[in-house]
């Protein structure tokens, strides 16, 4: 085994992924406590110190993978994230491309790729896009056609909430997510439109109650699918390791009775 492979087969094992997870919560911390003005003009020379180490380590461990992986590196979505989230914290911290330095916090976000729950986690909600689309088509048409009945029934009169098609809009999404919706607009509505309710009751009841509730069922759905997929690869490793199992012993029992009729043979 060469030097790269046994580099490569540390980086990769279940210590060190251990080890980089904590140093991803530390960089986390680290990072948060420079925020305030007074821990750093504290201790900044220490959280400094603390940020280029753990990044240092950061850079040797991807860099390992990528010369032991080579292209099959790129081939892993969660290694390519993990290369874009560090490579990131590279660029300068000076001149036109200082804004970068705040994203140095998306490295936090590297405990997505190295702890197995979330990435199943993560996975199902990709899964969950295609049919999360059609809900978000479904959703669009219906607040575009509520803005547009709000707009021509209530825009004379309230002008900066349903005054055009994007103010109505906000104000409907607003509205579906039930924060001073009632006290805020719909009874100020009701006070010039006595029969507003017949809008506003029957759209919360469609957006907040049912269509909202249709992206929580497509998400569980495509959880429970990511999970029957991970039991069904653990299952059938566990099949496989147990067939290995099973042709060993058999290749041990025909050893023993070959071992055993040689004896009787040399008795």
């Amino acid at each position: 085994m060469t030097f790269i492979e046994r580099a490569g087969l540390f980086v990769e094992s279940r210590k060190v992924q251990h080890l980089i997870t904590g140093l991803i919560v530390l960089n986390a911390v680290t990072l948060g406590l420079e925020t305030s003005q007074a821990l750093k003009a504290q201790f900044g020379t220490v959280l400094a110190v603390l940020d280029r180490s753990v990044l240092a380590i950061f850079v040797v461990e991807i860099v390992t993978k990528m010369v032991y992986r080579r292209l099959a590196f790129f081939r892993n979505g969660w290694n390519v994230f993990d290369f874009l989230v560090v490579g990131i914290a590279l660029f300068p911290a000076s001149g036109p491309l200082s804004v970068l330095r705040a994203l140095r916090i998306l490295r936090a976000f590297r405990l997505m790729s190295v702890v197995p729950q979330m990435r199943t986690v993560i996975q199902a909600l990709f899964t969950a896009i295609p049919g999360l689309l059609s809900i978000v088509a479904l959703i669009s048409l219906i607040f575009y056609v509520g803005a547009v009945l709000a707009t021509n029934l209530f825009g004379s009169e309230f002008d900066a909430w349903f005054g055009n098609i994007g103010r109505s809009m906000y104000t409907l999404f607003q509205i579906m997510t039930l924060e001073s919706w009632s006290m805020g607009i719909v009874r100020p509505v009701m006070k010039v439109y006595p029969y507003a309710w017949a809008f506003f009751v029957p759209f919360i009841l469609v957006t907040s109650f049912a269509v909202i509730n249709l992206f929580i069922g497509v998400i569980v759905d495509s959880m429970q699918s990511q999970h029957r997929q991970v039991t069904a690869e653990v299952l059938a490793e566990t099949g496989t390791l147990e067939t290995k199992i099973d042709s060993v012993e058999r290749e041990l029992q025909e050893l023993r009775d070959m071992l055993r009729v040689k004896g009787t043979d040399a008795d």
